[in-house]
């Protein structure tokens, strides 16, 4: 899940979610596609962000004390003086927000999206908000002259909006949630910069300073919201027993409800379950981790009965998430969305391949964090961890005396009381047969495993706290793939040997260990996944409430 580390997750991004109107629908639903057409146009023009043609005029400049006397006025933008104030030196002092004494089009494009926060998933406001609007809208903002005051409101404006879009929540707010991946440090000022740079120049785009999943979810939240504003979320009764080319009464709720969330594009009335509407529900079970069986069992339809209002509360905390994670990346790199219990390879912007993993259990959960793969080890011994010594290993000694050997372990001394335990290398080993590194406090991991059953789970949460990978060699593959000696064969017969082999990378490949329970997959499809760890609602009251830090 993750594009750039954005690019998490699956994380092949997509672009706007819509809602498919099929074509055997009545002409109040062609009223409504071209409605709902002309909504996106809108808001795709809407959401056009201080794009790359401010004013690069050099003629028109102020005195340099009058922001001292601008933010003495206005105090709560005291923490982007600094910002605000190299800003205008870079530019010795020339308006900004003006082109020959009149304001430019990006001023009503930035007060628009201060003013509509909401839309952004953020549920606080910028400083001063009824002042911008005063200075934007008011009938003197047609003056042929500059108006210092509105120059320089709009650019305190564009950092604190910039503060709250793009960066997100206070590191001790993301501390707070049990999310310890570094988070990205960018320059909003350069950022700034470089669309000024761009002005002019026809058809130039730039990207916001954002993961790209962020504004694909921001899509997803204005459908969604538009979705629960006009529709009664009802509960589909029990289909139970309804299997393909049956007849039934609630066949065509399940259609409707497909429909809207549009993994169904045909008839919604009929009630026999034909072919089509068995693959809109394989479809609405991949989007949501569930077996995809394409029967619509209990566990299906719980996820379709989900409210509108929850679907909503869930993107806008991953969007929060996604204000966290760095841009993109160039190189090489790994990211688990554990959530997703998947683990996902990427080269710069492409996802190369991914596959199953299983995760930390809830009582012993995989922490969210960063590292650098450094090692990968051949049959690995097991070092027993203390704490499955003392609450799992000892019980088992003492109601047998060979459990030690049975399980092909052996004790090498002792050490705060409890003995230390090695399980030695073999295609029993809990680590299975290679291990990958990456040195980090937490003592996590990815490896093999025995257990290779428990990857056909929709749900894998089973581990300790590490990571057990469902394709290993193609992993370690890929790692070593800069040493061409590491041949295929190579790599089986040493992770067969059964004699542990330490080989140290010749690049470090990052990895990330995320949580995203909101996604975008790579066939442009919003994924949602269950909040194993209860991490989604902490974050969501924080937001919504305002408690958390900015």
């Amino acid at each position: 899940m993750l594009k750039g580390v954005c690019k998490f997750i699956s994380i092949p991004l997509i672009s706007l979610l819509y809602i498919p109107l099929g074509c055997n629908h009545s002409s109040k639903s062609g009223r409504q596609s071209k409605a709902d057409s002309l909504k996106r146009k809108a808001v795709k023009e809407w959401n056009k962000t201080i794009p790359g043609n401010f004013s690069d005029q050099t003629d028109a400049t102020f005195d340099s004390t009058l922001l001292a006397t601008f933010v003495k006025t206005h105090p709560a933008f005291e923490p982007y003086v600094k910002d605000i104030s190299l800003f205008y030196s870079k530019r010795k002092f020339a308006y900004a927000w003006y082109n020959k004494g009149k304001l430019i089009e990006q001023a009503g494009n930035l007060a628009d999206r201060v003013g509509n926060l909401q839309n952004e998933g953020i549920y606080k406001a910028t400083p001063y908000p009824k002042v911008l609007d005063s200075l934007i809208f008011a009938p003197n903002s047609k003056s042929s002259k500059p108006n210092i005051e509105t120059e320089l409101m709009l650019t305190a404006q564009y950092f604190a909006f910039s503060k709250l879009a793009f960066q997100g929540m206070s590191d001790s707010t993301s501390k707070a949630v049990n999310w310890f991946l570094p988070r990205k440090k960018i320059s909003y000022n350069d950022y700034l910069d470089t669309l000024l740079r761009q002005s002019g120049k026809a058809g130039s785009t730039l990207s916001e300073p954002v993961y790209r999943q962020y504004d694909l979810l921001k899509n997803y939240l204005a459908k969604y919201r538009a979705l629960d504003a006009k529709e009664k979320w009802t509960t589909i009764p029990s289909a139970k027993g309804v299997k393909p080319g049956d007849s039934s009464a609630v066949i065509p709720q399940i259609r409707t409800r497909l429909f809207k969330l549009g993994d169904f594009k045909g008839d919604t009335l009929g009630n026999v379950f034909d072919n089509e509407l068995q693959q809109a529900i394989n479809q609405f079970q991949l989007r949501h981790g569930l077996t995809a069986d394409g029967l619509p069992g209990p566990g299906t339809l719980a996820e379709m009965n989900v409210p509108l209002k929850k679907r909503i509360r869930q993107i806008i905390v991953n969007m929060e998430r996604c204000r966290w994670l760095p841009v993109s990346l160039s190189t090489d790199y790994l990211a688990v969305n554990i959530p997703e219990f998947k683990l996902h390879v990427y080269h710069a912007d492409s996802l190369l391949w991914s596959c199953n993993v299983v995760v930390g259990q809830k009582v012993h959960q995989t922490v969210i964090f960063y590292g650098k793969m450094q090692y990968v080890v051949f049959s690995p011994y097991w070092n027993v961890p203390e704490s499955i010594v003392r609450n799992e290993v000892l019980p088992e000694m003492r109601k047998n005396s060979s459990y030690i050997s049975k399980h092909n372990m052996i004790i090498t001394g002792s050490e705060n009381g409890l003995p230390v335990i090695k399980q030695k290398p073999g295609p029993e080993n809990s680590l299975g047969l290679v291990k990958f590194l990456f040195p980090n406090s937490y003592s996590i991991y990815l490896h093999d495993t025995p257990s290779r059953s428990l990857f056909g789970e929709s749900s894998r949460a089973f581990s300790h706290g590490c990571i057990r990978v469902g394709e290993p060699a193609k992993l370690t593959a890929f790692l070593l793939k800069y040493d061409t000696t590491w041949t295929a064969d190579r790599i089986y017969k040493a992770m067969h040997l059964g004699k542990e082999q330490t080989i140290t990378l010749k690049q470090k490949v990052p990895v990330f260990i995320a949580y995203f329970t909101a996604f975008t997959d790579r066939d442009n499809k919003l994924n949602f996944r269950q909040d194993i760890y209860d991490r989604d609602e902490q974050l969501a009251s924080m937001i919504l409430s305002g408690i958390g830090k900015y």
